[in-house]
């Protein structure tokens, strides 16, 4: 691996903190997605020659969600906005299976938490795909980091 692919991460995840906090479900879902995607991710924004590793802050603003990406030293490179509405449909049935799983957690047996929470990872994998589509051409992520995305974008938008 090459020290460019090496630096072709994010050290820094920051999310619009104005928008408040959320149900402690929610705020689990986000601490842990920001751990994991620091942990482990690809992320290159495109014709950026300089290379990483990146700091990035999402945001929803006017309805649309906003990647605001710079360097390590905190000099800007680039943000990306992108409309909201073709994660609507599937952030709204996301949070709706969501619901149904947390509750299920408390009360369903082992068959039934198993059962909503495939219908839970399929609708996930969904949004993560939509994702990576809406970045391509901007962000070069792999699926893993996709999908952490995707989780804060349902935290982001549950709030917004």
């Amino acid at each position: 691996m090459s020290a460019s692919d090496r630096n072709a991460r994010l050290i820094d995840v920051e999310l619009d903190e104005s928008i408040g906090r959320s149900t402690p479900d929610v705020e689990h879902e986000r601490a842990v997605a920001i751990f994991d995607l620091i942990e482990d991710n690809s992320f290159r924004p495109a014709g950026d020659d300089a290379g990483g590793p990146y700091k990035l802050r999402l945001s929803v603003v006017d309805s649309k969600l906003v990647f605001a990406i710079a360097r390590e030293s905190g000099e800007a490179v680039v943000t990306h906005i992108l409309s909201l509405t073709p994660f609507r449909r599937v952030v709204k049935d996301y949070f709706m299976i969501c619901e149904s799983y947390y509750e299920a957690i408390r009360s369903s047996t082992p068959s039934q938490i198993e059962a909503i929470d495939m219908g839970r990872r399929g609708l996930h994998n969904e949004g993560s795909q939509t994702l990576m589509d809406r970045l391509a051409g901007k962000i070069e992520v792999d699926f893993d980091t996709a999908r952490r995305l995707f989780t804060l974008v349902c935290v982001l938008h549950w709030r917004g």
